[in-house]
């Protein structure tokens, strides 16, 4: 009998296991897959992919479409979508060119008016779609146009540059080691073992609240590998950059804004209204949801992240040119859907879209260190947002 009840108790132990891991299946996919693709690239390359000054190129790289994507997801989780996003970045880029080299307008003041006119820029675009309830498909294609034909209006068909070494600092600027020591760089150390930290103590705490709840968790095998994963990646990735010049400016900016946003949509009641603004349009509004003016506040927020955007490539850069942001929209909307957004919004996490990002980023940088012609890497990047859209409706059709 003994052994009847303990084989019992496996099998639903087992079965358990299981069916959390196909109900999350997409979470712990996107971690394995970005592990999978690094390693497959780390083999090819010879070992150049996790150089670091490559690790650090990748975020340098990445760094903008990250920061759009971040707000790309609460517009599509909303139930929208923007296609301005490009066009929008290499306006404020080339009105912050104009407004330094050609104005010679200070950067203290240059930064703050670019990033204002981001969020007048998604108001007005905010404004159609939430109030006069035209689909955000017309209203931001339209945006991409309008911008696209105003920056070469204003750059007047050609490059604008050099900026100051102030303003690239938005870019290519790294953390000083306030240790003093060089290399390594004992800061950027201590910040990926702080953040290592937090991340299991946030993991405990949240598996403690839920308990106390009676909250079904992940298994804590489950809990033990992914963090233990995610630790070590990040150990790693703060070691390689540490042997290199340290914390890049923009890891830094990215960091922080994706802890807010991951804080505003999980923890938070506007958090939560965009989900379910997302999931049923007329469910949310009949429950007393201000679905207008939270719509409208998704546009003005991708306006302002995409004013970021613009400046820190145009700092990257170090020149603002007329083709600044060209199809930069899809690589944004394709990292927030392979990061497991749903088209018919309501779904959606911020990590995931970071991990999108970062998968795109690696495959793009992979693909030009083994010398993959672009042509290919354009046929290569939308197989897999293929995959990752094919596989979100297969999920949505097992469950239904």
């Amino acid at each position: 009998m003994t052994d009847t009840a303990s084989q019992a108790r496996n099998a639903d132990k087992a079965k358990s296991i299981s069916g959390y891991l196909a109900s999350h299946l997409r979470d712990y996919g996107l971690l394995f897959a970005l592990i999978a693709i690094m390693v497959f690239f780390q083999i090819v390359t010879d070992g150049t992919l996790l150089r670091p000054v490559n690790i650090t190129n990748l975020f340098l790289q990445n760094s903008y479409i990250i920061i759009m994507a971040l707000g790309m997801l609460i517009v599509i989780v909303g139930g929208h979508i923007d296609l301005s996003v490009g066009s929008v970045m290499g306006f404020v880029g080339a009105l912050a060119a104009v407004m330094i080299v050609n104005w010679n307008v200070p950067v203290a003041l240059t930064i703050p008016a670019c990033l204002v006119v981001g969020i007048l820029i998604g108001a007005a675009q905010g404004y159609w779609v939430a109030y006069w309830k035209i689909p955000s498909f017309i209203v931001t294609l339209a945006g991409m146009l309008v911008f696209r034909g105003l920056s070469l209006w204003l750059l007047e068909g050609q490059s604008v540059g050099p900026f100051p070494r102030s303003f690239q600092l938005l870019s290519t600027g790294f953390i000083p080691d306030v240790f003093g020591v060089g290399r390594p760089n004992i800061t950027a150390l201590a910040v990926g073992i702080v953040a290592a930290a937090a991340i299991v103590w946030m993991g405990l705490r949240k598996r403690a609240r839920n308990k106390a709840y009676g909250i079904e968790d992940e298994p804590t095998a489950f809990f033990l590998i992914r963090n233990a994963i995610v630790a070590g990646a990040l150990l790693f990735v703060m070691y390689k950059l540490s042997t290199f010049r340290g914390l890049p400016n923009v890891l830094v900016t990215m960091g922080i804004l994706t802890i807010i946003y991951a804080f505003l949509t999980e923890q938070t009641t506007i958090g939560r209204r965009i989900y379910a603004l997302g999931g049923n349009v007329k469910a949310a509004k009949l429950s007393g949801i201000p679905t207008e003016r939270l719509t409208f506040l998704t546009f003005v927020n991708m306006g302002l992240l995409a004013a970021l955007a613009g400046l820190i490539f145009a700092a990257r850069l170090n020149t603002a040119t007329p083709k600044a942001g060209f199809a930069v929209e899809l690589d944004v909307i394709a990292a927030v859907f392979i990061g497991g957004a749903s088209m018919s919004g309501g779904v959606g996490k911020i990590v995931g879209a970071v991990v999108g990002a970062f998968i795109m980023g690696v495959m793009n940088n992979g693909m030009s260190i083994m010398g993959i012609g672009i042509d290919y890497q354009q046929v290569i990047k939308g197989l897999v947002l293929l995959a990752a859209v094919i596989f979100d409706v297969y999920n949505k059709q097992k469950q239904g």
